[in-house]
């Protein structure tokens, strides 16, 4: 069984537990396709910001 040597004090337990409380991600709409994705990445068609940034595989 298992038996925690020292007391855990609540200041530890609360960032401990600081990540459960993270709301999701701010999404953004590329203007271009139309694509949700996450904010300052690129759009999973390579648009960031109404341009081509990335060459993809659907590209010919």
């Amino acid at each position: 069984m298992a038996v925690q040597q020292n007391k855990r004090s609540p200041s530890k337990r609360n960032m401990r537990r600081a990540h459960d409380f993270l709301s999701n991600p701010p999404l953004a709409s590329e203007p271009t396709t139309g694509e949700t994705h996450r904010r300052h990445h690129i759009s999973p068609n390579g648009f960031y910001r109404g341009k081509k940034v990335v060459a993809t595989k659907n590209d010919e």
